[in-house]
């Protein structure tokens, strides 16, 4: 795939990321706080033109009646915040859950409006008019502005990237190309990790069990820990309170948690601070030179 958002970049040619404290893998968890509507195809179970979808839309409902609540108690019980993927359709149908999150002071990234409309189709002043109108509902909400973007289905457009950095956002977790943050070639703005292989919603339809998902986690961290011996790495979780939050997949969930808050090396933190840490770091501005080749070339990316 060829795309001006950003340029190759070989993880073994970059300048050494060191992470606080002497951390090697910093560890995130993005919890994905969605709103669906109902009767409308989005992460469906089984296809339905059913109306109403009660097989559905219960189903993921589920989630915010009670996987998140399941999910918030094994998170407090190992220290561990969530990076919130919120749609800001929450904050209207789930006000609960943004003050759950606001007693733990969650950060808030801004996940579109719901999950059940892709982030597509749209014109450079529809787009600025929709990511506005989702940026004020959460910043009104939960009383700070998103730093983070992840679109509905990790969707984009061309200008959503630049629109964002207009809008005073820093970073995308939508390209999952890469363990270590980089800058793209919109100034100011950075790709953060996030994965859709280490992530609830992919394996478990798979078939994995949850003794297979504490053995994934565990395998990752193993991984990671050795490459970061050179430079630091970053461990994306992705979850889904509708799947993770069922009860015979919670238990592990909270095995993986106390495995993973248990090694030396890991800094247990948010997509927020390592992208406030690698903003401030001098690795991003040797990077940006190479990439401002890429830019140089097209010059007019913004077009």
């Amino acid at each position: 795939m060829t795309t001006e958002l950003f340029s190759y970049s070989p993880i073994t040619e970059r300048p050494t990321i060191n992470w606080p404290d002497g951390k090697r893998v910093a560890f995130y968890l993005g919890l994905n706080v969605e709103h669906f509507l109902p009767d409308r195809p989005s992460t469906s179970i089984w296809p339905s033109t059913l109306v109403p979808d009660a097989l559905n839309h219960g189903w993921r409902d589920y989630g915010a009646r009670v996987g998140i609540w399941r999910i918030t108690e094994i998170l407090d019980r190992h220290g561990i915040r969530a990076s919130v993927l919120l749609n800001s359709m929450v904050a209207e149908h789930n006000p609960q859950i943004i003050e759950a999150g606001l007693e733990r002071d969650w950060p808030w990234l801004a996940r579109g409006s719901t999950n059940s409309i892709l982030h597509t189709g749209l014109d450079r002043a529809e787009e600025q008019q929709v990511l506005s109108n989702i940026i004020d509902t959460i910043e009104s909400s939960t009383g700070k502005k998103p730093q983070g973007w992840m679109g509905p289905g990790l969707s984009e457009t061309h200008h959503t990237a630049e629109l964002l950095a207009e809008l005073g956002l820093g970073y995308v977790l939508d390209w999952t190309n890469d363990d270590q943050p980089y800058p793209l070639t919109v100034p100011g703005m950075f790709s953060l990790p996030y994965t859709v292989e280490l992530n609830d919603l992919i394996l478990f339809p798979r078939g994995l069990t949850g003794p297979d998902f504490l053995q994934m986690v565990k395998d990752q961290h193993e991984v990671l820990s050795k490459d970061s011996q050179t430079s630091g790495r970053v461990m994306a979780l992705a979850l889904h309170p509708f799947v993770i939050g069922q009860p015979f997949r919670a238990k592990y969930l909270d095995l993986a948690l106390e495995y993973l808050a248990a090694q030396p090396d890991v800094w247990l933190t948010t997509s927020d601070e390592i992208y406030q840490h690698y903003r401030q770091s001098p690795t991003p501005g040797t990077l940006k030179a190479a990439h401002n080749i890429s830019t140089q070339r097209s010059a007019g990316w913004t077009k």
